[in-house]
């Protein structure tokens, strides 16, 4: 007597509902049946289904974080500069050997009042520049190597000062030095910003000066904007400001951040 073969035991798959976990239940089925229902329910739930609980759980708490957690605090900008804030000049950063009056300056500087500032360091190089500057009243080229180191150091404290170190003649003198400016004036005009479009909004030209000036007189300006130094006998006299030999010593050149960034320019 031949006996038939006991069925098989086969499992199929299902999901519990309370924890969203896979089980196995035995149950008495031909195989290839077995093995179909299998598959189907893999294509019906997804790989997600048969995660363990654990990761499952991981998964829900890290997006729950990420939606509760507050953004990061956005780091505050640092307060605006104010020259009013700054402490008087001292005896020292108003000597003069031309016996000039630096408190004018030093008060237009320190009020913020770059202006009047600017136009008080013009009239002051014509002073500190000799007898002849005075009686014509404009500065030739040749008598810039003449002005004492004392009187255009001074002057060049007080902008520095009161400036942040954003105006004054070497900081110009920097800028003109550069690798990507190399003495061009009008590559020079450009980077301080002396130079803006015309009416036609494609023409480039200088900046008004006279009448109402369009030159810009606060710390919103590009670093070196001031002071300004006329170029209508040409650039001559620009040049050998920065060719003083005050320049040449340590203090005027220290290289800051600013410079470092220039140089790349």
């Amino acid at each position: 007597m031949i006996e038939a073969a006991p069925r098989a035991s086969t499992y199929f798959a299902a999901i519990d509902p309370g924890t969203s976990s896979f089980r196995l239940h035995r149950h008495h089925a031909r195989p290839i049946h077995t093995m179909k229902a299998v598959a189907l329910l893999l294509l019906a739930v997804g790989a997600n289904g048969f995660a363990p609980v654990s990761t499952q759980f991981r998964r829900r708490a890290a997006v729950q974080r990420m939606a509760t957690e507050a953004p990061p605090a956005e780091a505050e900008a640092p307060p605006a500069f104010d020259p009013t804030s700054l402490p008087a000049p001292t005896p020292e950063e108003l000597k003069s050997e031309t016996g000039y009056d630096f408190v004018p300056l030093a008060t237009a500087l320190a009020a913020g009042d770059y202006m009047e500032a600017d136009q008080i360091t013009r009239d002051g190089l014509i002073h500190i520049a000799g007898e002849s500057a005075r009686a014509r009243k404009f500065v030739y080229f040749t008598e810039v190597k003449n002005i004492p180191k004392t009187d255009l150091g001074n002057m060049e404290r007080l902008w520095l000062k009161y400036s942040d170190g954003k105006f004054g003649y070497s900081v110009q003198r920097k800028i003109w030095r550069t690798t990507a400016i190399k003495g061009d004036f009008e590559k020079f005009c450009r980077k301080i910003d002396w130079n803006r479009i015309g009416e036609d909004g494609e023409t480039e030209r200088k900046r008004r000066w006279f009448g109402d000036s369009e030159f810009i007189y606060s710390m919103d300006a590009a670093r070196g904007h001031l002071p300004l130094t006329s170029a209508l006998r040409g650039t001559s006299l620009i040049k050998e400001i920065f060719a003083h030999p005050l320049w040449e010593e340590e203090e005027f050149n220290k290289k800051d951040k600013a410079d470092k960034k220039e140089r790349k320019f």
